[in-house]
């Protein structure tokens, strides 16, 4: 048991070297750039933006504008999830939902988000626009692998639930489900990052008020590269911290999944 920890550790301590290296290397090549251009207007120092970043942090207007882009994104992304779920479900079981899907998610996945972001502007209120951009962006990815999960199940195991007569909800909870959880897992844990750029590029776009998004802009404008290097840090900061998040719950949720739901097929492949 030691050992396993020890080990455990280990890796742990070897991973956290590598990316500080890897940090202290881009961080210092950054640092020479720098140096050669020499114009802070055109790229400014690594210092010069931590310490912008590190002065926002407490301020109020800082916390507001995560919070209500935070806030739009989420109900985006939640709602892309439970929409691409149930779509998932569905044309997995139904060739013909899924030929009449297809082309509207392959539509989705292929056209720039610039395209629909300036679509959304003429249907709906800005403040809505990153709402259903995030959604937009982030349904056919959880979508494509609900409904690949789903398909892909081990047929000795439909054949075998057929066997002991299951009927379709007690074979969806106990087999199909628990199938297509890691795909489901991937797909969030692929949206949650895509999702949030896509969500901050709409602020961006339709500057909402109170939100990174026109912050970014006003930097831009303002040519303030300071802040605009500042406030791309603390998105990508962001984005890092909201994707651990995420696969800290779905890791939970996964291990109760499989607890109550999936013990047929833990069982089976004894």
């Amino acid at each position: 048991m030691i050992s396993i920890m020890e080990h455990k550790l280990k890796k742990t301590l070897i991973f956290i070297i590598k990316i500080a290296l890897a940090g202290i290397f881009w961080l210092g090549l950054w640092q020479l750039v720098y140096k050669k251009i020499g114009i802070d207007v055109i790229l400014p120092s690594p210092a010069a933006v931590f310490k912008r970043l590190a002065e926002m942090l407490p301020e109020k207007s800082f916390i507001q504008s995560v919070f209500n882009s935070f806030k739009g994104i989420a109900l985006g992304y939640m709602a892309g999830v439970l929409f691409g779920t149930v779509l998932g479900i569905i044309t997995a079981f139904s060739k013909t939902l899924n030929t009449l899907f297809k082309p509207f998610f392959t539509a989705v996945k292929t056209t720039p988000v610039v395209s629909f972001i300036i679509l959304a502007l003429i249907w709906l209120e800005k403040t809505r626009v990153p709402v259903f951009i995030t959604f937009l962006m982030v349904m056919p990815i959880v979508w494509a692998n609900v409904s690949g999960g789903i398909s892909g199940t081990d047929k000795s195991l439909i054949e075998m639930a057929k066997a002991y007569k299951f009927g379709f909800f007690k074979k969806l909870k106990l087999i199909y489900l628990p199938s297509a959880v890691p795909s489901f897992m991937t797909a969030c844990e692929t949206a949650v990052g895509l999702g949030w750029k896509a969500g901050i590029a709409a602020e961006v776009l339709c500057t909402p008020k109170n939100s990174i998004g026109i912050n970014l802009r006003n930097a831009q404008i303002y040519i303030e590269t300071v802040d605009l290097f500042a406030w791309t840090a603390a998105v990508i900061i962001l984005s890092l911290v909201l994707e651990k998040a995420l696969v800290w719950v779905l890791r939970f949720m996964f291990s109760r999944i499989m607890k109550k739901g999936g013990y047929f097929i833990e069982n089976t492949n004894k």
